[in-house]
């Protein structure tokens, strides 16, 4: 019985969306214009790497020409390798919003049809009812921040304020988020997550998709530094995902990195949650190891994203993908005859790009395995075909959204 990956290279987009217009985003191309950055020497970093983006193995799988079917333009060094060894294609998000629920619901069959809340680019961001209950039944002593803001910045503007008044720093995005910032020590770990508990009952009034609890340490001398205790307090998919049909079934499933909190925790399987993407793709590679016959293995790399994308890192994000082209072969190596591994992407976050949010963009995919000849994907019209694929794949109908491109060789 086959089996199968995904792995989502969180925020990899690949340029080219057609409504990118209506959320700013026109133009805007994460691996293109990191191509292009390294090619040109603005990727460079001493001690951390240099000259053009390599990606040797992403390329054999048909990375360069999935940006190329995507934009009209190849990038710079990832030209195709002959023989290609995978079949390669391009997602594109039909979910109203560029967010990571919206992009991994849709990946799983449920692509979002309504409107998600946000909270307006003002000071205060936030209603007062909403913070006046979030502080009453947190029993604190007030909130910092409240405004749209950099999660790496808004610590470093209110994490001294933070320590000595014991408020809590609270801010947003253009995403449907309420993030809260507290120092892991000072205000404690566990009391952050209670009171992103709190905010998540108060937020589902604005139909608000996360609340996030943004734990860090440090000091004024030292100071101060995000943790990898990140938790995320989500909504539940609106249906039926394909976990829920996998697990329904009693297949086995195991989610690594954030997809429990993407999925709020409902037929995640197995949940493993390592802190950082060589960790969270080793958990991966070792799942397919123990991996029963007819299983599934979902991964989130966020890295890419909340360490390089969000925070404009050429160079970072660049070195971020080099790593994990250069652990392919070790994923190819847990593979049986008839798995199959897709890699793909739930948004962009071009690093070249203005201000600090998601960008609206296709998403590569790549998709390889023993005896899977490399073909063309193409287009694909929305992340669920990638879903369809999977229950074709796994000896299951498709969902009410997506269709399966056929592509697995018997």
């Amino acid at each position: 019985m086959p089996r199968a990956l995904v792995i989502v290279l969180d925020s990899v987009g690949i340029g080219g969306a057609e409504d990118a217009a209506a959320y700013g985003d026109a133009g805007a191309d994460t691996v293109g214009h990191i191509a292009e950055a390294c090619a040109e020497g603005r990727g460079d970093r001493e001690g951390l790497r240099q000259g053009p983006l390599d990606l040797p193995h992403m390329t054999a799988l048909g990375l360069g020409l999935a940006c190329e079917a995507s934009t009209g333009r190849l990038p710079p060094n990832l030209a195709p390798i002959s023989p290609l060894k995978g079949a390669w294609g391009y997602g594109v998000e039909t979910s109203n919003g560029k967010d990571t629920p919206s992009g991994h619901w849709e990946i799983t069959g449920v692509p979002v049809t309504f409107d998600w809340g946000y909270f307006p680019d003002t000071i205060p961001s936030f209603p007062a009812e909403l913070t006046d209950a979030l502080i009453a039944r947190g029993q604190l002593p007030g909130i910092l921040a409240n405004k749209h803001a950099s999660g790496t910045d808004v610590i470093d503007e209110f994490g001294i304020e933070h320590v000595r008044t014991g408020k809590p720093i609270c801010y947003t995005s253009v995403d449907s988020v309420l993030q809260i910032a507290a120092h892991e020590e000072t205000f404690g770990l566990q009391r952050l997550y209670d009171l992103c508990k709190i905010a998540r009952d108060l937020c589902d009034p604005y139909n608000i998709g996360r609340v996030i609890a943004r734990p860090f340490v440090g000091s004024v001398e030292t100071g101060f530094k995000r943790t990898g205790n990140r938790k995320d307090f989500a909504v539940f998919p609106p249906s039926d995902t394909i976990l829920d049909t996998l697990v329904k079934a009693g297949r086995s499933v195991v989610t690594v990195g954030k997809i429990g909190d993407i999925f709020a925790h409902r037929s995640t399987g197995e949940e493993i949650k390592p802190h950082g993407n060589d960790a969270c793709l080793s958990a991966a590679i070792d799942a397919m190891g123990r991996l029963p016959d007819g299983g599934f293995v979902f991964a989130n790399l966020v890295d890419f994203d909340s360490e390089f994308g969000h925070r404009r890192d050429i160079p970072g994000y660049a070195a971020a993908l080099e790593a994990f082209d250069r652990r392919i072969p070790e994923i190819e190596a847990a593979l049986r005859e008839g798995d199959l591994v897709i890699i793909t992407a739930d948004h962009g976050n071009d690093p070249s790009w203005r201000g600090t949010d998601h960008t609206r963009e296709h998403t590569p995919i790549l998709a390889f395995g023993p005896g899977m000849k490399a073909d063309k994907i193409g287009r694909r019209e929305s992340f669920a075909d990638i879903g369809a694929t999977l229950m074709d794949h796994l000896g299951f109908p498709a969902l009410r959204k997506g269709k399966s491109w056929f592509m697995v060789q018997s």
